[in-house]
């Protein structure tokens, strides 16, 4: 009777104990799940962090880049050529000869950057091409590319696409071809 007794006594004591073992890996698992949920919202939210700072940082450099490029392109608009061009008839005893000088003169705004630079040009009777032997040899002039160097210049860029400079360089080189 006392093994009896004795077993009463520890059957309760030991239902408690397993019990209590099983409500405490119960817990332990339920804040293992909020913990690994925690970590998951906090890492969540440090890539969206991460990403909005990067995001931040290109657009920055990106505005900078288009400042410096703005303020060249306002720069450059400030450059013009002043031009003006005559006729002159050299009369010799066996041959008369006529030609165009074309003067040239590089300002910025409203100041000279360079004397006057003068070209001789001989010219027939065919006035009509006047405009086209000046533009021709004009030394202030930007020279319009041609459709094969065009797209030589525009393979060369893809080329180098991967350099920093290069979204600068093709806008340089764009801009400076529509002047």
């Amino acid at each position: 009777m006392q093994m009896d007794g004795l077993l009463w006594i520890l059957l309760p004591v030991l239902i408690a104990a397993g019990s209590a073992l099983l409500a405490f890996y119960l817990m332990q698992a339920r804040m293992e799940v909020a913990i690994a949920k925690e970590r998951e919202i906090l890492a969540e939210a440090r890539a969206e962090i991460r990403t909005t700072r990067n995001t931040m940082e290109e657009r920055v450099k990106a505005t900078e880049q288009e400042a410096r490029r703005r303020a060249l392109d306002d720069f450059m608009q400030d450059f013009r050529v002043e031009e003006r061009h005559y006729f002159r008839e050299n009369k010799a005893l066996s041959a008369r000869q006529k030609s165009m000088v074309l003067q040239e003169r590089l300002y910025f705004r409203n100041i000279p950057l360079s004397n006057w630079v003068e070209h001789e040009m001989v010219v027939e009777e065919d006035l009509a091409d006047v405009q086209h032997i000046a533009k021709g040899c004009s030394i202030f002039s930007t020279k319009a590319l041609s459709e094969d160097s065009k797209t030589a210049l525009s393979r060369m860029l893809e080329q180098a696409a991967g350099s920093a400079g290069t979204a600068q360089l093709a806008a340089v080189l764009n801009n400076g071809n529509a002047a």
